[in-house]
């Protein structure tokens, strides 16, 4: 089996997300000696967001000039990686209430009418179900359900949006958060968020 592990903090070593991602795919692999690891640092190595050029040699062909052409075959190689992997592992940091534009640039490459998805007479049909997805996610305030700012939470909704659009059913999400409320409350978190992981089948 193949695993993609993403990692899209900014924070490098500091970085909560990228600790319990971590803790994900060690827990998976000590399970399973035979998974295959593809590992992608986000931040170390951002790709670059879409542009209309972008979108124009998409869909026309032909030849370009270099960068368009390594922005291309960037595209098309994390494409591959999502689609061969059996599992994909995120660790996903809350920024400005959403994901960070790291993760973004990687999702516009994903999202691929008649390779993720496709349109037909019933609608958007996803073509990634067989997946499984692991989110790990860290937030440095309360925005779970019943917090007076539950409504600004757009990190995970949106990608359980995203991944739902391609057919993904088996989506597991770990969350630590209130991680600067307090170091009381951060140690909380981190220990809750452990226990979630030792329980992943």
């Amino acid at each position: 089996m193949n695993l993609l592990h993403l990692d899209s903090s900014i924070l490098g070593a500091n970085s909560t997300s990228r600790v319990l991602s971590a803790a994900v795919v060690a827990r998976l692999t000590a399970a399973n000696a035979d998974l295959k690891i593809r590992y992608r640092d986000l931040a170390a190595e951002p790709i670059t967001h879409l542009s209309g050029e972008h979108f124009a040699a998409m869909s026309g062909g032909g030849e370009h000039e270099a960068p368009l052409s390594h922005d291309l075959a960037v595209g098309a190689a994390v494409l591959e990686e999502f689609l061969a992997a059996d599992i994909v592992v995120i660790g996903v940091a809350l920024y400005n209430f959403t994901i960070s534009t790291q993760l973004k640039a990687w999702i516009d490459r994903i999202v691929i009418g008649g390779k993720t998805f496709r349109y037909g007479e019933k609608g958007p049909e996803g073509l990634a179900g067989d997946k499984r997805v692991i989110l790990t996610i860290a937030r440095g305030g309360f925005y779970g359900p019943g917090s007076p700012v539950a409504s600004l939470e757009h990190a995970e909704t949106y990608l359980r949006g995203v991944f739902a659009f391609l057919g993904v059913t088996k989506l597991e999400v770990i969350v630590a958060e209130g991680l600067r409320v307090s170091e009381v409350q951060r140690q909380a978190a981190m220990a809750g968020a452990r226990e979630r992981i030792a329980e992943l089948a």
